[in-house]
């Protein structure tokens, strides 16, 4: 029986009200402090690349677990990465990846989505939905899903077994390649499709408004999708992606971290970054 209930927390604690599903999972230990990352910055503007290694080095100063970073900003050919392809248990964030796989499919049958599919949807983005996720993924089948994840060339990400979708195994490399695809023209996603995303990414509710989009300026449009879940090994996983458009930039960020004592500290962390990511570009 004990089995049975760590597996169903598993997958449900992955996204709106996790909290209350998961008394039954054991803390993992605080990790210890990580020594300094190595934050590798590109970039075409003169200093900016520099400037964010250094920023982004300091924001993750002292700060413990396992943390992961992508930047890429098409308006100053900007990029910076840490531990680009280490894999974490993906939560809720890979709720985008499911809308994605169901514009993708309706795409290739000619369709547009059902009113259901509509309804399904908008839950699973906006309010993190775990019930409405459940349904689209058993929908789309891993066959539908491990297709998209090919066409979108997201080769790092392997799919949860047996409909634990929240144990997806994702990497910044990947979720950037799928930020990509989600603000930029593409074979993949239809115009109608993006557009349908960063809508229903740009509606989440406000509680769930936190990580990634920390720090943007006002002049910025703000596109988001959280994920946050406990469990015995690793502790919090908490992790954002986010697509920011406006003040002269166009940019991607993804910050994925595990081995967080609570999920309010591994938010901290995320807010860190993408603080001082804003700030810079901005300033750029």
């Amino acid at each position: 029986m004990t089995r049975r209930i760590s597996r169903r927390v598993r997958v449900f604690a992955a996204g709106a009200g996790a909290g209350v599903l998961i008394p039954c999972v054991a803390a993992a230990s605080p990790a210890a402090a990580a020594t300094t990352p190595t934050v590798s910055c590109t970039s075409a503007k003169a200093g900016l690349a520099d400037k964010l290694k250094k920023d982004i080095t300091a924001a993750l100063a002292g700060r413990t677990g396992t943390i992961a970073v992508g930047l890429h900003d098409r308006s100053t050919n900007t990029t910076c990465a840490l531990r680009p392809s280490t894999a974490y248990d993906s939560a809720s964030v890979v709720k985008v990846t499911v809308l994605a796989t169901l514009l993708w499919d309706a795409k290739k049958q000619g369709r547009y989505l059902t009113d259901r599919e509509v309804s399904l949807t908008k839950a699973m983005i906006t309010k993190s939905d775990n019930a409405a996720t459940s349904t689209l993924w058993k929908q789309l089948g891993l066959t539908k899903i491990k297709g998209f994840l090919t066409a979108a060339g997201m080769t790092q990400t392997k799919p949860g077994a047996n409909g634990y979708w929240g144990l997806t195994q994702i990497t910044v490399t990947d979720e950037q390649k799928l930020l990509k695809l989600i603000t930029a023209k593409n074979t993949v996603l239809s115009d109608n499709s993006r557009a349908y995303t960063l809508k229903l990414m740009g509606q989440v509710v406000s509680s769930q408004r936190w990580g990634t989009p920390y720090g943007a300026p006002s002049t910025v449009s703000v596109h988001v999708k959280n994920g946050w879940l406990q469990r015995a090994t690793y502790g919090w996983r908490v992790h954002s992606v986010g697509a920011f458009k406006g003040g002269g930039h166009d940019y991607t960020v993804t910050v994925l971290t595990h081995g967080n004592s609570t999920m309010n500290y591994g938010i901290a962390t995320i807010q860190g970054v993408a603080k001082v990511i804003h700030r810079d570009l901005a300033a750029s």
